[in-house]
């Protein structure tokens, strides 16, 4: 059913699939889009016949909402059935009065396996298509701000995610600002450099969390494929080609990853890069890792501000009903 689904298609493939007139195409994007209707029968503007004719041939995909759940902090998390059955999650977050973020998953399940993260559990399902990763933007009430940080390694379903944020890029449809949009990656070396040679701002973020090289490979495997040093090059890379910061994130993994010499190994790689530095609490999952302490957060941030390094303690969001960083697991409510 997919190659029929419209929501995957950017305007000039639309116009080319429908051999419709080139504004009537325009006015379906635009229904799809902008109005983020899954219905052929509410295109108003559309003449019944053509109506009749797109619903026989070809339909709007949206994914079934399985399970909502809402923290104490406003958070919103839903589980979300694709249409082959396998399951994601994704997070609505509210910062403030004006700050709309979903938190969108680019895979069902991941391949990577962080020992640190929740989603490692499932194994790796499939990649989502642009459609599918389009779904979780325009299910939300309102959205200023889109990470991938959901579920699964966006760089490893690359064309899909590049395709899915130039749609919501495009003028025509939600005209979301490329500054708003965060891609963040395991440290894919070649999913950087590709995102370098790209004609769209988007932001970049590494998932780092340790820069000792036999501890980053224990906790995340993907650095035996893509070591340190071959991480660092690539972000330099990209750096000279964007001429754009990056951000790298560091869960703080209480007596793993937070003593003194993982925080000299961490100022010594941000040497000769333009980055700032996200500090995350760890979210308990039910692993083997616990919460690093407050001063030990507060000892990071001090000495990394020191060298002149810009880092943040992240708040966590929605961890009362599993919804924070490294906590997404989809599982059937049903069994």
């Amino acid at each position: 059913m997919a190659e029929n689904d419209l929501k995957g298609l950017n305007l000039y493939e639309l116009e080319d699939c429908l051999k419709l007139p080139k504004f009537r195409a325009k006015q379906i994007y635009h229904w799809i889009h902008q109005k983020h209707v899954v219905s052929f029968d509410e295109m108003a503007n559309l003449p019944l016949d053509v109506r009749k004719e797109l619903k026989e041939n070809f339909y709007i995909s949206s994914p079934k909402v399985l399970k909502k759940q809402r923290s104490k902090d406003g958070t919103i998390k839903y589980l979300l059935e694709l249409e082959d059955g396998e399951l994601i999650e994704s997070v609505y977050l509210k910062g403030g009065e004006d700050r709309f973020t979903v938190c969108v998953s680019s895979q069902s399940g991941c391949s990577l396996g962080c020992k640190f993260c929740a989603t490692s559990k499932m194994g790796f399902k499939r990649n989502l298509l642009p459609g599918e990763i389009l779904s979780q933007v325009y299910m939300m009430p309102k959205v200023n701000n889109v990470v991938f940080m959901g579920m699964g390694e966006p760089f490893l379903n690359y064309e899909n995610v590049l395709k899915a944020v130039y749609i919501l890029n495009s003028k025509e449809g939600i005209n979301l600002g490329a500054r708003k949009i965060t891609i963040s990656t395991s440290g894919i070396v070649e999913g950087i450099k590709k995102l370098a040679d790209e004609k769209i701002q988007v932001r970049l973020a590494v998932s780092l969390n340790s820069a000792v090289e036999e501890l980053r490979s224990t906790l995340m495997p993907v650095n035996q494929k893509y070591p340190l040093s071959e991480l660092w090059e690539a972000i330099l890379s990209y750096q000279r080609k964007t001429n754009r910061r990056i951000t790298l994130e560091y869960i703080l993994l209480g007596g793993i990853n937070d003593s003194d010499k993982d925080l000299s190994a961490l100022v010594m790689f941000c040497k000769g890069l333009d980055v700032n530095i996200n500090l995350i609490p760890y979210n308990f999952y039910g692993g083997e890792f616990k919460v690093s302490s407050k001063e030990k957060s507060s000892h990071f941030i001090e000495k990394l501000k020191s060298k002149g390094i810009e880092s943040v303690l992240r708040v966590s969001r929605g961890n009362d009903i599993a919804a924070a960083c490294g906590q997404l697991v989809a599982f059937n409510p049903r069994g």
